[in-house]
Parts: C-alpha cells; sequence; structure tokens
C-alpha cells in the first residue's frame, strides 16, 4: 500500500535536487493582470520533445495507495518508522511492562504533547482512551496500546483522502507554502508521479522574486521533459494567466503553479496569493481546483497555525507534509485533524521520488506506534 497506483510503466526517476534553501521574501507586490494583458514570460521548453500522451480515460483517475512487492512496502516503512521515530520511542516504551492506572494516563499525555498533538487532541484521546478501557474492561497494558491504536486510525482516517485526477483538463493546482518548507522540491515529485498516471503537465513558477526558486522549478521541468512558464520579475500572477492560457492552448493535462513563500502573519503577502488565485480563475472558471499547502513536519504546532491562516485565505483542498526524516513528532496531523481536518494528500520522508508517498493513517499509526 506504499506506491503509487500506474496506468503504464513509470517514467526513469530524476536525479535528486539539493533542497530549496529559504532565503528572505521580497515585499513587493504588482497590480492584478487583466485577460486582455499578456505577460511578458520566459518558456523554458523540456530538454527533449515531450513524449506523447494517451487520451484521458473516460473515468477519473486516483493517486493512490496499492500492495507492492514486500521489500518495496518494508523499505517504505521502515524509512517512515525512522523518520517518526521521535515520537515512537517517548509512547510505546510507556506501554513495557505498564500498570493501567493515572500515572500512566499521565506519561501518555506528557508523550502526546510533546509529540505536538496539541491539548485538544490529546485530550479527546485520553477521554476516548479511558472510556475504552472502562467499557471493554481492559487489564493489560498490550490491550490499552491496542486501543489507542484505534483512536488514533479512527482520528486521523478523515485526512486520507486520494488526489483525483481526470476532473478537469487542465486540472490547475496552486501550490502555496512558507519558505523553506520544501514546496518547489514537492512540486518536482509530484510532477513525476502525475507522468506516471500518464498525465501531461505545465509548471508555471510563480515565484518570480526569487531566482533561486525559479532555477530549482527549471531544473525539474528539464528532467521531467516538462516546460516552465517563468518571469525574471514582475507579477506572478501574470505568469500564473499566462501558464493557463499556454496549457489550455496545448491539451495539457495538469498545471501546477508555484508561489513565493509567505508567512501567515504577513497579511500584505497573503494578500498577493489572493490575488493569484483570482487571476486564475479569470484564466479558467472554477480554477485552481486544487489548492495545496506544503507543510515541514518539524514545525510542530506551528504547522497547524499555517493550515489555519492559509485555509481561511485560500481555501484549502488538501496538505503535504515533508521533511518527517527522523526530528519530526508526526502528531501535529492530530490536532489538525481535531481543528482544521484538511486532507493530507502525501507525506515526504526524504529527497528521493520514492520518499513522498500518499498518506495512509494506517500505517502511519503503525509508524508512531511500532
Amino acid at each position: 500500500m506504499f506506491s503509487f497506483f500506474k496506468k503504464k510503466p513509470p517514467q526513469p526517476e530524476p536525479a535528486p535536487v539539493p533542497q530549496e534553501p529559504a532565503p528572505a521574501e521580497s515585499p513587493q507586490g504588482a497590480p492584478v493582470p487583466t485577460p486582455t494583458a499578456a505577460p511578458v514570460v520566459t518558456e523554458t521548453p523540456p530538454a527533449a520533445p515531450e513524449p506523447s500522451v494517451p487520451a484521458a480515460d473516460t473515468g477519473d483517475a486516483e493517486i493512490v495507495a496499492v500492495e507492492t512487492p514486500a521489500a518495496q512496502k518494508q523499505s517504505w516503512m521502515t524509512r517512515l518508522k525512522a523518520g517518526l521515530s521521535k515520537t515512537s520511542s517517548n509512547l510505546t516504551t510507556l506501554f513495557v511492562g505498564a500498570r493501567i492506572d493515572d500515572a500512566l494516563y499521565e506519561e501518555l499525555e506528557s508523550a502526546l504533547l510533546m509529540a505536538d498533538a496539541g491539548v485538544d487532541a490529546t485530550q479527546f484521546l485520553l477521554d476516548g482512551l479511558k472510556r475504552k478501557v472502562k467499557n471493554e474492561k481492559l487489564t493489560d497494558a498490550a490491550q490499552v496500546k491496542t486501543a489507542l491504536r484505534t483512536l488514533l486510525i479512527e482520528m486521523l482516517t478523515p485526512l486520507q483522502k486520494p488526489l483525483v485526477l481526470g476532473r478537469h483538463k487542465p486540472l490547475i493546482m496552486m501550490i502555496a507554502g512558507v519558505n523553506g518548507a520544501g514546496k518547489t522540491t514537492t512540486i518536482g515529485k509530484l510532477a513525476k508521479h502525475l507522468q506516471a498516471h500518464h498525465q501531461s503537465v505545465l509548471l508555471a513558477a510563480g515565484d518570480t522574486f526569487r531566482a533561486a526558486a525559479r532555477e530549482q522549478l527549471t531544473v525539474w521541468g528539464q528532467r521531467n521533459n516538462v516546460t516552465v512558464i517563468a518571469q525574471e520579475s514582475g507579477d506572478p500572477a501574470a505568469v500564473a494567466f499566462d501558464a493557463v492560457h499556454s496549457a489550455q492552448a496545448r491539451g495539457t493535462d495538469v498545471v501546477m503553479v508555484d508561489t513565493a513563500g509567505r508567512l501567515p502573519t504577513q497579511l500584505h503577502l497573503m494578500e498577493e496569493l489572493k490575488k493569484i488565485k483570482r487571476v486564475i480563475g479569470k484564466a479558467s472558471d472554477g480554477a485552481p481546483h486544487e489548492v495545496l499547502l506544503v507543510i515541514d513536519g518539524n514545525t510542530g504546532q506551528n504547522a497547524l497555525a499555517q493550515v489555519k491562516a492559509f485555509d481561511e485565505a485560500l481555501g484549502l483542498t488538501g496538505l503535504v507534509v515533508t521533511k518527517l526524516d527522523g526530528t519530526a513528532k508526526g502528531g501535529v496531523l492530530a490536532a489538525i485533524a481535531r481543528t482544521r481536518p484538511v486532507p493530507v494528500y502525501f507525506i515526504g520522508v526524504g529527497e528521493q521520488i520514492e520518499d513522498l508517498q500518499p498518506f495512509d493513517a494506517s500505517a502511519f499509526v503503525d509508524a508512531i506506534l511500532g
């Protein structure tokens, strides 16, 4: 259940791209372009001609988790467990030879709070666990651990939702996130996975104030044989507008619009993201069809604050949680599930393509509880 469903054999994987830095953000903004104003953009072609893409199937396609060879499944689980080891080590040791008493619940409360589950989710889990212990007359610590696993899976399952392709052509995705969350790298990985589902892809380099972001996206575009619409400076909304029209003319399946990193406290900069969304809507009715937020799994409760702020500003449709690489605590997903249950489409544990996988609640909880 840890690889992507593929309609045809996957393309060769790209070489890893260095993780994007988090330089200072420019506060500059620009007026909203009108549909009649043609932005001056640079179209970066792929390194080789784009392969022909078969006509879309009559039904929608989903990027989902499916059964894979045992070795590959074990490899992903090993990486995921390693990434969540900080939370796992604090939780699993509680149940070794433990007595079911107030002391156990207090230690469990501390472990959940340290894992960034937040006060609300922690209290919800403890209350539910105490009820199960009482109602099911649990007397063994292992039984209590199993009961906790059940509660966690029930809490996180609403976040488990596949990314559905083929609903619109082009399917327009707007990607947001703060600097350093791994946004541009995630776009590159997603482009490769979309191609594995034989979706043609076009990228829009909407982070016009940061040259490194444009260059990094261009590298991903070249290695994935994907065209990148870019502009050295100016209005990112203009780049997004041009990219949508370019995709419509080409018959491209998916457009992914990169945006400049924005802190949710920078309200004037968040307004620019709203403007980009409005302009995309002018280029294509009902767009963007997906608004994804990339969050760093190491940021704990700050990630929850980002989800709330970006959701209020843009209306998020999905999350991508990156950098679950060993220092991440993982409990923030419980906090998100309780307070702002935006679907988690993907989680990432490293820089390789295979390190980005669809979120699976059961696998995630198994990695946490061992």
